[in-house]
């Protein structure tokens, strides 16, 4: 690999950032990752220079996002490892063509796709049932598909589980956070969480198998679940950032509804 002039941010320190971030010890990451607990002492405290071979493996071993295992191998003198390409870039059609056709496959229910900052970058049709009553400004790109969930102006006032709705959201983005180690998502957690909004119910172990959406609509209330899906092998740091997200029906009512508005959305 490509060796480059060692920038002012040290690896060493980097990668200790990073286990820390992932609540291990030395012992176990060096048990983790087979290398002894003194050689990792001394790569965090900048006594041994990894190889590139090295930094990748226990990045791998922490389960760094592509973006920062560049940022690794930067701050230790070589070159980056990934690529990231626009997603409308020619190699990138397969990735498109599986997005479109998941997209497409998951109508008349809601599904979208986003970046690592929950920005909208595509939705099939179903999309528009819940984005109904949002304020125009919110739509305006970059759309935040959190922020348009929990703002005032956007589906809080027609969330009639609020309170429950909005624990999940902030606590997955506060999880997304801290496991990505990424700014901007902290700074998003912040701003959403000044929202006003009511607390949690009391947890009722048992009552139901998933926090659901619930979302009054002209049509009366309505009832998804949500999953999250992302692409398990990939090696550009565009695709590896990607999410989709998909809405299912909790009740054959949705289900009709949704059905009808995607029909008549054509």
């Amino acid at each position: 690999m490509t060796e480059l002039a060692a920038p002012g941010i040290r690896v060493g320190p980097l990668l200790r950032s990073w286990r820390r971030r992932r609540r291990l010890s030395q012992l176990d990451l060096a048990l983790e990752a087979g290398v002894s607990a003194r050689h990792l002492s001394f790569v965090e405290t900048g006594r041994s220079r990894p190889s590139a071979e090295m930094v990748l493996h226990l990045a791998g071993q922490l389960d760094v996002p592509l973006r920062e295992r560049n940022a690794l191998l930067l701050a230790a003198g070589y070159a980056p490892a990934y690529a990231e390409r626009p997603l409308d870039a020619p190699e990138m059609t397969p990735v498109r063509e599986a997005i479109d056709r998941v997209l497409a496959g998951h109508e008349p229910h809601p599904a979208l796709v986003v970046d690592r900052q929950w920005e909208l970058i595509a939705a099939n049709r179903g999309l528009g049932v819940l984005l109904d009553g949002v304020a125009p400004e919110l739509l305006e790109p970059p759309v935040n598909v959190l922020r348009i969930a929990l703002h005032p102006d956007g589906m809080a006032a027609r969330t009639a589980n609020l309170g429950e709705w909005r624990a999940h959201i902030l606590e997955r983005l506060g999880r997304h956070a801290a496991l990505s180690g990424d700014p901007a998502l902290s700074t998003l957690l912040g701003e959403l969480s000044a929202y006003p909004g009511p607390d949690p119910p009391e947890a009722r172990p048992g009552d139901e198998i998933a926090v659901p959406l619930r979302l009054r609509t002209p049509d009366g209330e309505l009832g998804f679940l949500s999953t999250i899906s992302t692409f398990g092998t990939a090696v550009d740091i565009t695709v590896a950032e990607l999410s989709i997200e998909s809405f299912f029906p909790t009740d054959a009512r949705t289900a009709e509804v949704m059905r009808t508005h995607v029909a008549a959305a054509g």
